[in-house]
């Protein structure tokens, strides 16, 4: 038998370094050539790393949340053959504290003598007494010292059993109480109601995997963008009827249409009269680049977070191609399919609150982006038009803007323009 030290993979891209998400083995598990082993998060995408070998994995080298570069072995297997043992780089000897030194047999004898007696373990303690039942309203009886007492504790004296006349709390009761367990304030109802508890418990959960990539984007997004919102309404009466006729006479496997291919296709008329608004900065170089294809990012939850698939070339494509490639990446997104490709590359971003509503937000910019949409769901209102009082279909949109390179009329212009083709839905095909 040999060992085989399995060295974290290249996964290209320009990748150097890898989160740790999750490990799917254990010291002692028999795999096979090809198992999921480990899943990897980059700057790019999570991925799954097979098995390189049949055998028995005898170390794993780091958990959830550590970062492993490329090239320092992160998996040892035990298989038949020589295996390629001169491979192994062992991981950072974890520091040991110094065996204590071993003292004369004199010097021992004194500090036995010196020692404290062993202290007997108390025995459990008893149950809290059950609490007083009470006539609703009355009050516990106890002097102002225990009733401190109380207080400092966090207790409700109206769950603490009293054994003195009429229910009388003693100190003795309280120490009861507390030996029996109780901890946190109880209050019931003036009107007699159950009683309610205080919670004080709190859960400490470490941010790694998609959770971190996440904060850390939100951070740098947010510390070095000068972010500026931009808010808009608009009528989609007579998009909404548009809508519905096409997805009534929608040709056979065609998808059903929602809003946003319409957005996407007003998005793509809109950004091509407002160039400035399609581009990335890169801060660091202090360049602007605009884009002539327009690749819209879509913003997309998931069971294991946010994730911004992209459609790419929407300005190549019609409102039922752009339906469908919006429905393939999010659908492998939401999966867990979505490759590097499907993940990366996006001029602009629209994220969608949907069913969720709102009147507004202000999201924050995809960067290198320099602008986001945020879609807010349509719903019937009473709007004045023409001096009478009507009901519309209306809905929101918000937007943010990178000041650096976006001035605040280039923005709003950008949103009046998507706004024009929304309301006169005929112009989106002209």
């Amino acid at each position: 038998m040999g060992t085989f030290a399995f060295k974290m993979p290249d996964i290209g891209e320009g990748v150097v370094e890898g989160e740790v998400v999750e490990w799917m083995v254990a010291v002692g598990d028999v795999v096979k050539e090809d198992d999921p082993i480990l899943s990897v998060m980059t700057d790019k995408a999570t991925v799954e790393i097979p098995s390189p070998v049949d055998g028995k994995v005898t170390k794993v080298i780091g958990e959830a949340g550590d970062i492993l570069p490329v090239g320092v072995v992160c998996i040892e297997f035990e298989v038949d053959g020589a295996g390629n043992a001169s491979a192994s780089e062992e991981a950072p000897a974890k520091k040991e504290k110094p065996a204590p030194a071993k003292k004369a047999p004199a010097a021992a004898k004194e500090e036995a003598k010196a020692a404290p007696e062993p202290v007997a373990t108390p025995a459990p303690a008893t149950p809290a007494p059950a609490a007083v039942a009470r006539a609703p309203g009355t009050k516990a009886l106890a002097s102002p010292a225990v009733r401190q007492r109380a207080r400092e504790a966090n207790i409700s004296l109206d769950h603490v059993a009293g054994s003195g006349p009429a229910g009388r709390i003693s100190h003795a009761d309280l120490d009861t109480h507390i030996a029996g367990g109780a901890s946190g304030a109880s209050r019931t109802s003036p009107m007699g109601g159950r009683a309610r508890t205080e919670l004080n418990g709190t859960e400490a959960m470490k941010v790694i995997g998609l959770r971190r990539k996440i904060a850390d984007s939100m951070i740098a997004s947010y510390s070095t963008i000068p972010h500026f919102s931009y808010f808009e309404e608009v009528d989609v009466t007579a998009l909404e009827e548009l809508r519905q006729h096409l997805n009534a006479t929608r040709p056979e496997g065609a998808p059903k249409l929602t809003y946003l291919p319409f957005i996407m296709q007003a998005l793509v008329k809109a950004l091509a009269e407002r160039p400035e608004c399609n581009a990335l900065y890169d801060d660091e170089a202090n360049v602007v680049t605009r884009h002539e294809a327009i690749n819209l990012g879509i913003a997309t939850q998931t069971d294991r977070g946010l994730f911004v698939p992209v459609v790419k070339h929407v300005e190549a494509m019609d409102i039922w191609q752009s339906a469908s490639e919006m429905g393939r990446v999010t659908s492998a997104t939401r999966d867990g399919k979505a490759g590097v490709e499907d993940l990366t590359g996006s001029t602009f971003t629209i994220t969608s609150l949907g069913r969720l509503g709102g009147l507004g937000a202000t999201p924050i910019i995809n960067k290198p982006e320099v602008g986001i949409l945020g879609v807010h769901n349509a719903t019937d209102r009473a709007v004045v038009r023409n001096g009478s009082v009507v009901i519309r279909r209306m809905m929101n949109l918000s937007s943010s803007w990178d000041h650096r390179v976006v001035d605040g009329h280039d923005g709003a212009s950008l949103v009046q323009l998507v706004k024009t083709y929304l309301e006169n839905p005929a112009t989106i095909f002209m």
